[in-house]
């Protein structure tokens, strides 16, 4: 008998129930060390907190209404040192039931059962779909006149409407094991936007490959995107930030390799912020290289950022990559990159982020 094959990634699809904060439940805790075990037995005693101690699992449970988790958890990690409360496992289950197979896949680590108690404004935002994009102009750098392409930026709104920032999303998603999620909702959001606007040049999405399990599976959802809203693949451009990127190189490799396959472009963000450079542009063989803002800035006048962009350029210009300076905000940068052989420049100055419907002129000409 065949098995019917999901056409859609569970991990990163389905999001995690939401902490019913009402009613009681029942708190474990599976300490690391004896030491640790001790100590938290000690502090549940003096403060008078019932609880039931299994020393030979040095597990504590401990009954609380839903309302006093937050606060006692944020009690408990106060009395552990960082990787003891790191090691800790924890689980909290609802009422009285005891602990079966299907809750120990929830069974995480103590700061990220705190991080998970306060994480429902986000479960809920993922689940209304309240995330949505803007995008900045990457202009030509002869003529900033000229748009060569979109980047993406993700923002979230509130029900009011008021905006989220991405690194309020982002901190909370990885604490809170949501990044998944959240990747994939900027991803579809960034593709869906360009097609409502229509935009008629390439659009530039940034991706965490931490985020993605297997790219055959993960990215089916994103590939069917971009196809129904009737864009080319060559003119969607993944970035992978440098400073952000997996420690595993086979996995990024097959990401790579995959995006290539599927005949998307490649563009390796925010070169020069982290330390391995080289190695990742022999890596990654990427299409576009994108100069760090940190690098940009200032340019003209500091020698030793002048040298390591003309080293990244002449390498570059030789194989044949595309390059795009970020965070060009004075006419000295802009005059620096357009005399070095940069093809594209991006920045707050030269043109803002966007929200839609997108203005495609220029704030800043030279």
């Amino acid at each position: 008998m065949s098995q019917t094959v999901s056409k859609s990634c569970e991990r990163c699809q389905s999001l995690p129930e939401k902490f019913e904060l009402e009613g009681p439940g029942r708190l474990f805790l599976w300490l690391p060390m004896g030491h640790s075990y001790g100590k938290l037995v000690r502090q549940l005693s003096d403060s008078g907190r019932e609880h039931r101690a299994l020393p030979e699992d040095r597990c504590v449970t401990v009954r609380l209404e839903g309302s006093q988790l937050s606060a006692f958890v944020a009690d408990i990690l106060g009395a552990l040192t960082d990787e003891e409360s790191r090691a800790t496992r924890a689980l909290f289950v609802q009422g009285d039931a005891e602990p079966g197979l299907r809750d120990f896949p929830r069974v995480g680590s103590l700061p990220q059962l705190f991080t998970m108690t306060r994480s429902g404004w986000l479960v809920d935002m993922l689940a209304e779909k309240r995330i949505t994009s803007h995008y900045q102009p990457i202009v030509d750098v002869e003529d900033t006149r000229k748009v060569y392409a979109y980047e993406a930026l993700m923002r979230g709104f509130e029900p009011d409407g008021s905006m989220v920032s991405p690194y309020k999303m982002l901190t909370l998603a990885r604490d809170a094991d949501l990044l998944f999620q959240l990747d994939l909702a900027a991803r579809l959001s960034a593709v869906r936007e360009a097609a409502r606007l229509g935009l008629k040049v390439p659009i530039f999405i940034n991706f965490t490959p931490t985020a993605i399990y297997d790219p055959e599976y993960c990215l089916r959802s994103t590939v069917a995107a971009v196809k129904d809203a009737g864009m080319s693949p060559e003119d969607v451009v993944f970035e992978i930030i440098e400073s952000d990127h997996t420690p595993n190189a086979n996995h990024l490799k097959s990401l790579i390799a995959y995006y290539r396959r599927t005949g998307f472009r490649v563009a390796l963000d925010d070169l020069g912020a982290g330390y391995s450079s080289l190695n990742l542009i022999h890596q990654l063989r990427p299409d576009i290289m994108k100069l760090d803002m940190e690098l940009i800035r200032g340019i003209h006048h500091d020698p030793y950022k002048a040298s390591i962009t003309r080293k990244l350029l002449e390498l570059a210009q030789q194989l044949g990559i595309l390059t795009v300076a970020e965070g060009i905000e004075t006419p000295e940068e802009l005059r620096w990159v357009r005399n070095h052989g940069v093809d594209f420049v991006q920045g707050y100055l030269i043109a803002k982020p966007s929200s839609p419907p997108v203005s495609t002129t220029p704030h800043f000409t030279e």
